[in-house]
């Protein structure tokens, strides 16, 4: 009954997880939530304000497929001031959130048969997004030496006359890590090189525990010509549920996913983009506040796990993750099919407390927590996972 592309989709497992939580939560269980991909701070008020505002002043009618004009005006000004990149009205489309983004770049580019390349670790819903559109994910190996960042040398290694694409993700979910400006122009002359398409997600931009983000389209003209940039509000104004991410890309191919998007869903909620204008030009102080609350809260996890034994990480510099490595813990635990399934569930089980298992991110010696939680939560979590571990 169902078509070979639904039939070949994997469910997400942090959405799983999160359900799962939430079911345990109302049946009264008291449950350290570590694995949720969510800011723990509400909108800023003034974006919300603006939202409100639009509903009473009967601005919530149909609008561009593309985005309303006074957004991606205040989207061209955020990346000429803060990233260093200049681009025009019809280079910019504003989608339902960055995972939408994501998909109407595939689908303006993608042909069936066409290589994606995916740097392991990589978050859980790429390799689905370009199952969906007929591509084909190909992974590549990163090492943890390098802080899970791909080298020149591993993207070579898996490049073939049908790779079309590469995913670079900056800063990293799961891991954290951000790529300084010589490794992005190593990598960005080589996709060059090779005519290969540059997908660049750059959602944890703002949450950046470095002073010097570089965001890729700002390396060179031939860099952005190959490069779409998806970025969004989710993460930096903590507004998940309003669903407004952007695009910024080449005229071709910002026509075509605006064309796309036009038939596929006509825009996005208009509310929520007169929420996301005042986010972008009166909530930078908001915004910091949260950068720097989850820079306080990652030193305090990192304190904490580095006394646990048996266990090793990268010190992550920006989103709110840490990617552990739990493969000396192997011999201990009994495990079926995936070792971090396992060890995740029996952490569930035993201690109550909910992590991502790291086969979800390519990678099963490995578990993801999360630090945008509150601090007493953060703090009793890690105990518990400290516990768990001294008791195999």
């Amino acid at each position: 009954m169902l078509s070979k592309k639904a039939k070949n989709i994997t469910p997400s497992l942090t959405i799983g997880i999160s359900t799962k939580v939430k079911e345990l939560i109302d049946q009264g269980l008291d449950i350290i939530n570590l694995s949720i991909g969510e800011p723990n701070f509400c909108t800023p008020t003034p974006a919300k304000e603006a939202a409100v505002e639009s509903i009473y002043t009967n601005k919530a009618k149909y609008g561009p497929a593309s985005g309303i004009t006074e957004l991606r005006k205040t989207i061209i000004h955020k990346l000429k001031t803060e990233n260093n990149i200049s681009y025009q009205l019809d280079e910019i489309v504003v989608s339902s959130g960055a995972k939408h983004a994501i998909t109407n770049a595939l689908i303006a580019l993608i042909n069936p048969g066409d290589e994606v390349l995916i740097p392991k670790p990589y978050w859980v819903s790429y390799p689905e997004m370009i199952k969906l559109v007929g591509g084909n994910p190909v992974f590549l190996d990163t090492k943890m030496k390098n802080n899970f960042k791909m080298t020149t040398e591993d993207i070579i290694d898996v490049i073939t006359p049908k790779t079309k694409m590469i995913f670079i993700t900056n800063p990293s979910n799961p891991t954290g890590a951000v790529y300084s400006k010589e490794e992005l122009k190593s990598i960005v002359n080589l996709c060059i090189q090779h005519n290969i398409f540059i997908l660049a997600d750059e959602i944890y931009e703002r949450i950046c525990y470095k002073d010097n983000f570089i965001s890729i389209a700002s390396l060179s003209e031939k860099a952005k010509n190959i490069t779409i940039t998806i970025n969004g509000l989710s993460k930096s104004a903590a507004m998940t549920g309003w669903r407004i991410g952007y695009t910024a890309a080449n005229q071709t191919i910002s026509k075509a996913i605006s064309a796309i998007q036009g038939h596929l869903t006509s825009h996005p909620c208009v509310i929520s983009q007169y929420g996301a204008i005042k986010a972008l030009n009166s909530c930078q102080e908001d915004i910091q506040t949260m950068v720097l609350n989850y820079k306080k809260k990652r030193d305090i996890a990192l304190n904490m796990l580095e006394k646990i034994k048996d266990i090793s990480f990268i010190k992550p510099n920006g989103a709110f993750y840490v990617f552990i490595d739990i493969s000396s813990l192997k011999n201990k635990l009994k495990y079926n099919d995936y070792f971090s399934i396992s060890f995740a569930n029996q952490l569930l089980e035993q201690e109550k407390v909910a992590v991502v298992p790291g086969v979800a991110f390519g990678m099963d010696d490995f578990i993801r927590i999360s630090y945008a939680c509150d601090n007493d939560t953060l703090i009793e979590g890690i105990k518990r996972i400290s516990s768990f571990i001294n008791n195999l």
